[in-house]
């Protein structure tokens, strides 16, 4: 009832269909591979591509089918022998689909006429965005060989210290009050409202990160490392250029983002100076009180009552989200509970294949945990949006990939918030707001200070896990200010957050600010507009697979090289940031 139900991906690695697919795979990117020969390939062009594309699209479909079940299956049980054990199986693709993937680029290298061709071709128009953007990706693509070559080394390299980052982090132990917690089970406990338990469990944390520390220097080390090589073979000036050319979007607008978040930071510093006086603390806030409950909200939820809540504000949003989220209730999409082995978090992984969604999260009863769940079920939802396009046109970036998903916490956390019946549960749910916001503006600021001094550290050395962890504190004090108490920040986050810990995807943290930001624009629209801007939104969500985020964002007329964009979501949560004072004083 609790866990989620992969049966329609396969019934188990040892069945028929998982064994016979993942033999398929293989013989598929082959042949493809040696279509690329194909005597017709220069003189037909527009039929070729075609066939290209109706090929790839057939080898993506059973990729994703086989790969998510692998994937899935190893977040739910790190220590899945079968799971570890298919994935070295299927390693052997990985070159093959760089093979593929250069191949292809090559063979749209040498179109003089490409937007010709597609101009003359209703199927191929469909796909002129991504061929556009293969055009554009030539540009920081290595050789064939150094291309193949680099994709085996990383599944011997940024692949495998990701895995013992998983392994680590979810397996790690510390006893409390006589028993055993997991490092995600001790991090729920900063929610607590007992302030001991707080700060034990804050504490307890410390000691698993110092712990496994040293070897996690040598994976983030390693994974930085391989990301500054590869991006200077690609011809990138640096690793967050890479990462901005793969989000599809600009550094002007990155750089409004950046600009609007420093200048509010000042607001959620009030914010958290005067939590920290309501906690009865003369100064500044410790790292430990930073989730601290106010207010009074102490119901507990079940996952029924959380179901529940759910569906009643999405269906103030429209019958389509309501019915979206039943149907992910109804089907067992989602792993609910917290347990060793499991990894720590929430995610949300999209299946084009087929067309459905499977959610993680570690729900433990509070509201924070059902708003959680709403973010995301939202991103299911821009799932189901996007299963309405062609396939290979179902990828989407980092930035945009946070919208429907803020979007969805929004929708949930305000009308919770109109609906509260009390003073006490109306600061409570208000400061959960606030709680969220921080995290998304500033402790993201922060991360994405720590990730650059990372990579440039890396240039130079392999840093220690005493400079690591001096680098995540600096960054902490330069997003925070003199709102966090310097003696108690946590130096350890590095260790913790799995982003930092992907090799092919950097800086996975100012996404969530761009989402956050970009959704409350949205919602705004929404509640001005009203019921008839939902159809909008979702042409919006479904065309994040093929536009860039700037486009994306003109669809509802929306400037994201602006900083004044920005600053208008910024000054929404600063007016929250007033309202919860004034409820307060």
């Amino acid at each position: 009832m609790y866990e989620w139900d992969l049966t329609p991906f396969y019934p188990s690695f040892e069945s028929e269909a998982f064994k016979q697919d993942g033999a398929k795979l293989f013989v598929m990117v082959d042949e493809l591979i040696a279509f690329f020969n194909h005597p017709d390939a220069k003189t037909k062009v527009g039929w070729f591509l075609e066939e290209v594309l109706k090929k790839q699209e057939d080898l993506h479909r059973l990729s994703l089918q086989v790969m998510s079940y692998i994937t899935l299956r190893s977040s739910a049980n790190t220590q899945d022998f079968e799971a570890k054990k298919a994935m070295v199986a299927m390693q052997g693709l990985y070159p093959k689909f760089a093979l593929l993937d250069n191949k292809f680029k090559n063979y749209v290298k040498d179109l003089a006429d490409l937007e010709a061709v597609v101009a003359s071709n209703p199927i191929l128009k469909e796909y002129a965005f991504l061929l556009q953007e293969t055009k554009a990706e030539l540009q920081h693509t290595m050789s064939e060989a150094l291309e193949v070559l680099a994709s085996e080394l990383v599944q011997n390299g940024s692949s495998l210290w990701s895995q013992m980052q998983r392994h680590l982090t979810s397996t790690a132990e510390e006893e409390l009050d006589g028993k055993k917690l997991s490092l995600t089970e001790l991090r729920n406990l900063a929610y607590s409202a007992d302030p001991q338990v707080r700060q034990a469990a804050y504490e307890k944390e410390l000691a698993i990160y110092e712990r496994i520390q040293e070897p996690m220097s040598f994976a983030i080390s390693g994974i930085k490392g391989e990301v500054n090589t590869l991006s200077k073979r690609r011809y990138f000036a640096s690793a967050l250029d890479e990462a901005l050319f793969k989000s599809r979007l600009s550094k002007p607008s990155l750089d409004a983002l950046i600009a609007a978040m420093q200048k509010y930071l000042p607001a959620f510093r009030k914010y958290l100076l005067h939590k920290a006086s309501l906690l009865g603390h003369k100064g500044a806030l410790p790292w430990y009180d930073l989730f601290a409950p106010m207010g009074k909200a102490e119901k507990k939820y079940t996952v029924e009552e959380a179901q529940a809540f759910i569906l009643k504000q999405f269906g103030t949003f429209g019958e389509e989200l309501r019915a979206m989220a039943e149907k992910a209730f109804r089907e067992r999409w989602i792993d609910y509970l917290p347990r060793k082995g499991k990894v720590g978090g929430a995610f949300c992984a999209n299946n084009p294949a087929l067309k459905q969604s499977r959610i993680l999260t570690n729900f433990g009863g509070d509201i924070g945990d059902i708003i959680t769940l709403a973010h995301e079920l939202g991103h299911a939802y821009h799932g189901e949006q996007i299963f309405k396009e062609a396939l290979l046109n179902s990828h989407y970036t980092m930035p945009v990939a946070e919208t429907a998903s803020t979007l969805c916490e929004t929708i949930t956390k305000r009308a919770a918030y109109r609906e509260a019946t009390s003073k006490d549960e109306k600061i409570h749910i208000l400061e959960q707001e606030l709680q969220d916001d921080t995290q998304v503006i500033v402790d993201i600021y922060s991360r994405f200070l720590f990730e650059q001094a990372v990579f440039s550290a890396r240039e130079q050395s392999i840093p220690s896990a005493k400079e690591l962890n001096a680098m995540m504190k600096d960054a902490q004090k330069a997003a925070y200010g003199e709102a966090l108490d310097a003696n108690t920040l946590n130096g350890g986050m590095w260790i913790n957050k799995s982003h930092y810990y992907r090799g092919g995807l950097s800086f996975y943290n100012f996404p969530y600010a761009f989402g956050l930001l970009f959704a409350k624009g949205i919602y705004a629209k929404y509640m001005e507009v009203g019921s008839s801007f939902v159809e909008k939104i979702n042409q919006l969500l479904r065309a994040t697979g093929k536009m860039n985020c700037e486009d994306v964002a003109k669809l509802i007329d929306i400037d994201i090289t602006k900083t004044e964009f920005w600053e208008a979501g910024l000054k929404m949560i600063a007016e929250d940031v007033d309202e919860f004072i004034a409820l307060t004083k």
